[in-house]
């Protein structure tokens, strides 16, 4: 068998040697957008790499024409930039055409989710119930354990969580080696994710791998069954994107066809999740030129077959939906750029808790010793966050910055002083932080 699989990669890595990928970038195509053109050698998962590529450099996809039948890979994607305008920057052009182009024929797998060894960091991976106060606890923990948040993004959805977190030693700076303080933390973690649901099982992994984060989390999101809906979850039935599959005999397909509000990422989600359940994306068509995102498949599983039965096509839409729903961010943006430290984003998490405010997402980043975080937040009771919250949480980190995004009404500071600013606002202000940004964000 293993003899077989290697005859199959040298088969692979000949034909792509005779017959490499080719990209135009096209700048004068088209009005309103850059016209990026792939043509390459087929291969199941090439679709979900060049999407890959987009997507992290933080390119809207407003058109896209693929066609991938028999040996040959044809995709076409209308780009712009996160205000609209064509990509000029040469130096994106310069990493598109290097990402995609020839010089990836034999690296592709550097693009995929298989894990890489780091000892810059290790990486955590967390699925369990989500809960008010989660991510709080889990931050603690980690902050007990002395180890510190160098990156994370932390998604939830119909009650469940999962998490990737890439963290360090803090006496040395890199990955935890230590076998007994790797075997605490994730005795530690895995209690603090079970907590008092004993229905639904919670996971923690420990690891020096290195994986595409966002693509590792629909995994994860998926092997924990969070597309399984309640029986009484009928409420935001008209919330739901709308996503038909029918089988088109005629030509052996199944046609998956969507249409929910835009957003960025959008197609990445989609492909991301129809490759990991093993289907082929033979033909689409994705228009998100406007507030509305329209998307049309023509898919067969890696077996040449299309969907064989009801149970299939429940399954499908059933996953696609909770693909789109996972990113969707309701509620308080909150944005944080401070200096880097250890338990910083326990410290964070802690105010939002005691201020009754439950973490839905969260992205966690740190660039040149300084934390830049988002998180999206909203009442732990299911209400919209008041004012007098956000005051609260202003004046319990000190110098902050306060817009609401989506409404021409400007919050200003409370008029009297909270007695939370003479507990946290010491603890903050002696450890530089800088600037706290909250943006209310209904997307």
């Amino acid at each position: 068998m293993s003899f077989s699989n290697d005859m199959d990669d040298e088969y692979e890595k000949l034909f792509r040697r005779l017959n490499p990928p080719r990209v135009v970038i096209d700048n004068e195509a088209c009005k309103n957008a850059t016209v990026i053109r792939v043509d390459s050698a087929n291969k199941h998962g090439i679709l979900l790499e060049v999407v890959q590529v987009l997507t992290d450099l933080n390119l809207i996809i407003t058109k896209a024409y693929i066609s991938s039948d028999g040996g040959w890979f044809m995709d076409v994607f209308n780009v712009t930039d996160h205000d609209g305008n064509k990509v000029t920057d040469e130096a994106i052009l310069d990493y598109i055409t290097k990402s995609l182009g020839p010089e990836s024929c034999f690296t592709s797998s550097m693009r995929s989710v298989g894990v890489k060894q780091s000892m810059d960091h290790t990486a955590i991976e967390l699925t369990g119930s989500d809960r008010p106060g989660l991510l709080s606890e889990v931050s603690a923990v980690l902050a007990h354990l002395k180890c510190s948040v160098v990156n994370a993004e932390v998604w939830t959805h119909n009650m469940r969580a999962a998490a990737v977190m890439q963290v360090t030693d803090e006496e040395t700076g890199s990955a935890i080696t230590d076998p007994e303080k790797l075997s605490r933390i994730k005795e530690l973690l895995c209690n603090v994710l079970k907590g008092s649901n004993k229905s639904r099982g919670a996971k923690t992994v420990v690891s020096h791998g290195v994986t595409h984060t966002e693509r590792r989390l629909h995994q994860m999101m998926f092997a924990d069954r969070d597309y399984e809906r309640a029986n009484n979850d009928e409420l935001d039935e008209k919330q739901r994107p709308d996503v038909s599959v029918v089988n088109w005999y005629d030509k052996d397909y199944s046609v998956v066809t969507i249409r929910s509000k835009d957003r960025p990422k959008l197609l990445f989600d989609i492909v991301c999740t129809l490759t990991d359940m093993d289907y082929v994306v033979f033909h689409a068509n994705i228009d998100a030129e406007g507030p509305e995102a329209h998307q049309e498949y023509y898919i067969k599983h890696v077996d040449g077959s299309p969907v064989k039965s009801e149970a299939e096509r429940q399954r499908i839409i059933q996953c696609l939906e909770a693909a789109i729903e996972r990113r969707v961010s309701e509620g308080l943006k909150l944005e944080l750029c401070t200096t880097d430290r250890v338990g910083l984003l326990s410290d964070v998490t802690r105010i939002f808790r005691e201020n009754s405010l439950t973490v839905t997402r969260a992205e966690v980043t740190t660039r040149a010793g300084k934390a830049v975080n988002t998180f999206y937040v909203s009442d732990a009771s299911g209400y919209p966050v008041d004012n007098k919250t956000i005051d609260s949480i202003r004046q319990a980190i000190g110098q902050t910055i306060l817009k609401v995004k989506g409404n021409s009404e400007e919050l200003k500071p409370a008029s009297q002083e909270s007695p939370t600013r003479f507990l946290f606002g010491g603890l903050f202000k002696s450890r530089s932080f800088v600037n706290f940004g909250l943006v209310r964000s209904y997307s």
